[in-house]
């Protein structure tokens, strides 16, 4: 599947309907005191960037933001694969990219929340693989049963990404 990942707006109307369903499941599987999905006017905001991957046709497939939290640190966030495109490689391909974007821009730690129920279980998985670790809660997020924290450290990338590529953990 060709996938094309790029800067998007979260108020177009495809990405509304998936960033609805997202913040529907997230209501779904969490307490509402634990769920931290931002809504479309939060990830229009300043200080946020947001990007959709689409198929060859412009048809979404996910979306992924990363939320500046300092000058070399930022937060994944809102990172969703439709259900349609769930177990083809979108997201692994998205966070390639996202990472990537976020290193050649000078990140140096990506950090993550995400839930610990069983519903999130493939996205720790993600994450884990991609070399994100666990770490304490960060930013303004406190302890909470229902939420994991993770963290990656980047390194500069040594050539400009042409495409989805990962970047590297640092040693």
């Amino acid at each position: 599947m060709a996938i094309t990942i790029s800067p998007d707006e979260p108020t177009a109307p495809d990405v509304l309907t998936l960033l609805g369903e997202h913040l529907t499941d997230m209501y779904a599987t969490s307490p509402a005191e634990s769920v931290h999905a931002l809504d479309p006017s939060a990830l229009a905001a300043p200080g946020i960037r947001f990007w959709t991957a689409r198929d060859s046709s412009g048809a979404l497939l996910g979306c992924a933001a990363l939320k500046e939290l300092g000058p070399t640190d930022s937060e994944l966030t809102s990172m969703r694969t439709t259900t349609a495109a769930r177990g083809q490689g979108v997201g692994a391909a998205v966070l390639a990219h996202v990472l990537a974007a976020a290193a050649g821009r000078g990140v140096r730690t990506v950090h993550l929340e995400t839930g610990t129920q069983d519903y999130f279980a493939p996205a720790r998985r993600l994450y884990e693989r991609a070399g994100f670790v666990p770490c304490p809660p960060f930013a303004d997020y406190v302890l909470d049963p229902h939420s994991v924290f993770y963290r990656l450290s980047l390194t500069a990338p040594d050539v400009p990404a042409t495409g989805p590529t990962a970047a590297r953990p640092a040693s």
